[in-house]
């Protein structure tokens, strides 16, 4: 398994302002949901979405608002609730497949620990829509070794467990559909080593991002030790927004764990009050270029605010 040392944070910008690659990347995933909709909504939806992004675009803002903020148009104006529910569906069942193999390869390695690290990235790619991962679940089938043999590319994964050792509580942020397949493994590590793991989940359907009845559906509620959601309808998270309950878990933990870019574009310029480790994909340009990597490379980076 591959092994390289990550390029200290500090040579890099944290917070992931939107940048101009962003537009046609968002642009591409609005009509791939209002597609997804199939209610004849497609110029109404782009239309709508358009206007909202030229009046968000700027400088300096950073690119989950952004994006948060023209999703809301786009479902708006779909009229449509979880438009990604289906694909949601079938990106568990395709990474279900494959959680025998993932398990096999954590209780085969000689590093088990940085073994389940990878097997939660790789789930990452499930990404659809904007032309960055893979087009639908089923091509997960065709990825899964290759993600495997390519190992983590950017490893933080010793100071991770540093950070484990040191605490009980650990809030775990969900990202994709399939992926909280995968997550299921690193959190039953974690859990072996006498942790409370909190997860939290979206407020609200967005794209293919799990939420409180796909946590159920996959039974990752029973796993986990508590899941609370987000309380709001976000890219990422906001923690201005969160409840009085999420807000108590995370400043009794002693780490966060986030998984996807959406959650590191979110919290690069919030402080979250404890360490956070980012487990990703670099699946885009600008996000690559804030952490400081190639694109198509699987990370692991703590931030310690």
């Amino acid at each position: 398994m591959a092994k390289v040392n990550s390029i200290s944070q500090t040579l890099y910008p944290l917070v992931m302002e939107i940048q101009p690659e962003c537009a046609p990347c968002l642009m591409k995933r609005m009509l791939f949901q209002a597609k997804l909709a199939n209610n004849g909504t497609e110029f109404k939806a782009l239309s709508a979405t358009l206007r909202t992004f030229a009046d968000e675009f700027g400088k300096g803002k950073n690119s989950a608002v952004v994006a948060t903020d023209v999703h809301r148009t786009s479902y708006a104006a779909m009229g449509v609730k979880d438009p990604y529910l289906a694909l949601k569906m079938r990106s568990d069942e395709v990474a279900a497949e494959h959680t025998d193999a993932a398990e096999g390869f954590v209780n085969n390695s000689k590093d088990r620990f940085r073994a389940a690290v990878l097997m939660s990235v790789v789930g990452n790619v499930m990404d659809f829509g904007s032309g960055i991962a893979i087009d639908h679940p089923d091509d997960f089938r065709k990825e899964f070794k290759k993600l495997v043999d390519q190992g983590i590319g950017s490893d933080d994964t010793d100071r991770m467990l540093e950070m484990l050792r040191k605490t009980k509580n650990v809030i775990y942020v969900f990202d994709n559909c399939g992926e909280s397949q995968f997550d299921k493994i690193l959190i039953k590590e974690i859990q072996s080593m006498g942790i409370r793991v909190v997860g939290v989940v979206r407020g609200e359907p967005i794209l293919n991002d799990v939420t409180m009845d796909d946590a159920e559906r996959i039974g990752l509620t029973k796993i986990l030790d508590r899941t609370l959601t987000t309380s709001q309808f976000a890219i990422g998270m906001d923690l201005e927004k969160i409840s009085d309950e999420l807000k108590e878990e995370i400043s009794g933990a002693g780490l966060m764990i986030a998984k996807g870019m959406a959650n590191y574009e979110s919290l690069s310029d919030q402080d979250t009050g404890v360490p956070v480790v980012h487990i990703l994909r670099s699946k885009c340009t600008p996000v690559a270029r804030s952490l400081g990597v190639d694109t198509g490379i699987n990370v692991v980076r703590l931030i310690e605010h």
